[in-house]
Parts: C-alpha cells; structure tokens; sequence
C-alpha cells in the first residue's frame, strides 16, 4: 500500500467512526430521556390517573389521564409551571374551608367580647355613647370582624334598569343607594371570587320592577315581578353553583318598596330561607329576625337630605312649642285610629290628616318634641328616619314592625312605644315624661342619628354599613357544612 492510499484509508476510518460514535450518542439520549419522562409520570399519585372524558372541538374522547400527565410533562418542561388534575377543585374547597374557619374565629371573638367586662375606652372612640346598644363592646368586636373578613359577591347577570340599578332619589332611595354602592364604588366589601365570598347578593331592584313590570291593579298585577323574581334565580343557579349548595340560605335579596315581601315568595327557598333585607319588615307576614333585617326607609328627594333635617347648634337648642306631631294620609289599620282621636283636637299636639299647603312639615318636626310615627298600609315610613333627623322623638304606633338595627340598638333609649290601644292616652303618655327623661332621650336620637345617614363616600357605622352589618350578623348565625 502506497503512502497516498495509506492516508485515505485512515480518513475513511476516522468519518466512519465519528458516525458511529454519534449514532450511539443519540441513541443514548433518546433512550435516557424517555427513561426520566417514565420515571416523572409515575411520581404522580395513583388517584390522579383515571380516565376522564375531555372535550375537543366538536366532538367528545375518552383520553387516558396517563397521556395527559405525559402532556403536562413536556409543559413543565418548556414552562417549569405545574398543573395537576383536581387542583383548581381542591384549592377552591381550601378557600371555602378557609372562609368558615374564619367565621368560627369571628363568632369566638365575639363571644368572648360579649361575655367580658370590657373596658368602655377601647371603644369610646367608635361608640362614645354606649346607652343606646345593647351589647357595646360586642357591637364593637362584630364590626372590627366584618371589616377585617366581610365579602359579598354580586352576581352579574341581569341588565339594568332591572338589574344592578335602583332608585336614589325617592322614598325608596336606600334600596338603589345600596345597589350603588355595591355596584359601582370601590368597596372593600365586595369579592369578585365567588369562592371567597360570605354572601352572594341578588341585585335586582323591586322598586324598578314595580314600575317597568307591573301590570293592573292590586296584588294581581305583581305577577310579573315574582315571574322575573323566579327567572332570575334560575338563572343564576344555572350559571353558578352557589345557589344549590345551600338552597340559597347564604344569599340576599334587598328592597325598600312594599312589594317587596311578595316578591320574594317567587321562590320558597328565597322566602324561607335566604336573607331578606326589607323596610317592610312585618312579623305577621313571614318576616323572621333570625335571619331577616330590617332597611331603614329613608327618603331622598333629589338624592340628598332635605336641607331643613340638616340642623345647625341653634335650631338644636331651640324651643319647641309643639308637644307632639302628626301629618299623613288614612290608610292602614293604625293611622284612622290616630286620626279619629286627634285630628285637630288639642292645640299641643297638632294633628292632621292632609298639611294645609302653607305650613311646612319639616317646620313641624323641628318645633315638636315628639313625633307620631304610626304604621300606614305598611308597617314601615320614612316618618321614622326623618324624625330622627329632626331631633323629634319617635312615638312608634305599630303592631308587629321589627324596627331596624334592632338586634343592636336599645331603642326605649331614643324612641317611644306606645301600643295601639293606648293612642286614646297619648298626651297623658307623653306629659308624664319627664324633662329629664325627654333630655336623655333628645340626645340618643341626636346622637343614633349616624347610623341612619346615608353618606356619600359612605363613613364608619353609617346606614351603608350598619345595613351590612346586619346582614354579617345573620351569616353569623348560619353554619354551613
């Protein structure tokens, strides 16, 4: 062999090794990589790898959920992010566990603020005026509680005026003042995960449905808003699992006008067991305080207070002439009873069926002690808030009213109750009220007056809260499984 053919044999030699030593590379590779892909879908638990039915296009196949774990693999791989059948199911059952553990720490907080003897000064700050609660320091620790874990999720199906609207400058203000604020504010009360909420809000409006839906006369016409009613919590018991895993205890409904009861009864799970928020809050027609809350009715007209409930220091410590004051429609069973014994009867206590159109109402609650406040066809008015407003002593004629905020508010401390078969005694009731007595109660009201304002941005222990408040009291009294 020649030195010419020496040298290209050695090259041939060399090619044909390097291609075999790089065939056995790869091999190896291959066979390695293949061995960890093994070796990593087996680490997953056992549970993990059934077979499940997904959906592909247009069509359904039943897929191995051993490929599947494969897939994922190769996505960690690429992402280094895991992702593990199951997973989203258990962390939403970890923020449901996590949303009731932290109820139970509430109720014991609770508790044991109630039980104590409390220092007064811890919360002097917030409830100066401890007279006119009947459990300070628990009312205290309960709204610390709701601030720091209260959620409401709001469904969002529903288009407005319906829907996620309301009215704000009528008698039923507070029914759309709410829905606005839930809605549109950036309340730190509302949840956008339905799994972390404590309650879900239903946010239709039976004010608005009275006015776009009702058809005829009498309760006949209101078909239609307890038609709507029904639909609505089909609907969102179709779109959502919420409703049906408490039957709807967990959730609210909220409406000032007095059709709101029979609304309701479009569901007997919304009826019976969710949280109804009225202002019409009747005892005798299925209203239950246990797990139902009265809305104060507060009107305003023009979307604000009227100026004259706005009271300067002078106009507080002006004299009032009139022992007592009434002014309002006959209707319902309580007010011909007022009527028929003092209408324009004693100079002390002016009593009217319609004002004359040249006096002013408002002028009349400023210059009187007190003031009548009876049930119309309705248990509740906005007679009530408005006296309060005016410093005028609430002289409360009603028969099965469950007054609001009652559950934490003493209200013999600022109001006075009179049963309906004393109205023939009312003026000998009031004389025996002392000066003294008649102070004290001048200054609750002066004083429980915050917590049936409505502010806009709303304060601490306004009527907004105080609202919320009753209706975190009642999810307190819910245990759910």
């Amino acid at each position: 062999m020649d030195k010419y053919q020496y040298t290209r044999f050695c090259f041939l030699s060399i090619c044909i090794g390097s291609i075999a030593l790089v065939l056995a590379i790869s091999h190896f590779s291959i066979s390695f990589f293949d061995y960890s892909l093994q070796k990593l879908e087996f680490s997953f638990p056992e549970s993990e790898l059934q077979r499940s039915v997904y959906s592909g296009g247009d069509e359904n196949r039943v897929v191995d959920s051993r490929d599947v774990v494969s897939q994922q693999i190769l996505s960690v791989r690429l992402s280094n992010a895991t992702s593990k059948p199951g997973l989203k199911i258990k962390k939403k059952l970890n923020r449901r566990r996590m949303v009731e553990l932290g109820l139970n720490k509430a109720r014991a907080s609770i508790r044991e603020a109630a039980s104590s003897n409390r220092n007064a000064t811890l919360f002097n700050v917030d409830l100066p005026n401890t007279q006119v609660y009947r459990n300070p320091s628990a009312l205290y620790q309960s709204y610390l509680e709701m601030e720091k874990r209260f959620k409401v999720y709001v469904y969002e199906e529903g288009e407005p005026p319906l829907v996620h609207d309301g009215p704000c400058k009528s008698v039923y203000a507070v029914e759309g003042r709410f829905i606005m604020e839930m809605e549109k504010s950036k309340t730190k009360f509302r949840t956008y995960d339905p799994d972390q909420a404590h309650v879900y809000f239903l946010p239709f409006s039976v004010t608005w449905l009275v006015r776009y839906l009702y058809e005829g006369k009498g309760n006949s016409g209101a078909a239609p808003l307890r038609t709507f009613a029904s639909d609505y919590i089909r609907l969102i018991s179709s779109n959502h699992p919420f409703w049906n895993r408490t039957s709807g205890a967990d959730h609210f409904m909220l409406a000032c006008h007095d059709w709101g009861p029979i609304t309701s009864k479009a569901n007997k799970d919304l009826f019976n067991k969710s949280i109804r928020v009225m202002c019409n809050a009747n005892s005798s027609e299925g209203f239950n305080p246990a797990k139902d809350a009265t809305l104060p009715e507060i009107k305003l007209f023009g979307g604000e207070v009227d100026p004259k409930l706005r009271l300067s220091k002078t106009l507080m410590a002006s004299p009032r002439p009139h022992l007592a004051f009434f002014a309002g429609g006959v209707h319902g069973p309580v007010r011909p009873i007022l009527l028929n014994h003092w209408k324009q009867r004693d100079p002390d206590m002016p009593v009217f069926e319609y004002l004359p159109k040249h006096l002013n109402y408002y002028d009349f609650m400023r210059s009187s002690k007190f003031c009548f406040c009876p049930s119309g066809y309705e248990v509740a008015s906005p007679r009530l808030t408005e006296a309060i407003y005016s410093e005028c002593i609430p002289v409360i004629l009603s028969v099965n009213f469950v007054l609001p905020f009652s559950d934490i508010l003493r209200w013999e401390t600022f109001s006075v109750q009179v049963d309906v078969s004393e109205i023939p005694r009312l003026k000998e009731i009031l004389m025996s009220i002392s000066d003294e007595k008649y102070e004290r109660l001048k200054r609750n009201v002066r004083y429980v007056r915050r917590h049936f304002e409505l502010n806009d941005p709303p304060k601490r222990y306004d009527a907004f809260h105080m609202i919320l408040h009753s209706i975190w009291l009642r999810r307190l009294n819910m245990r759910l499984t």
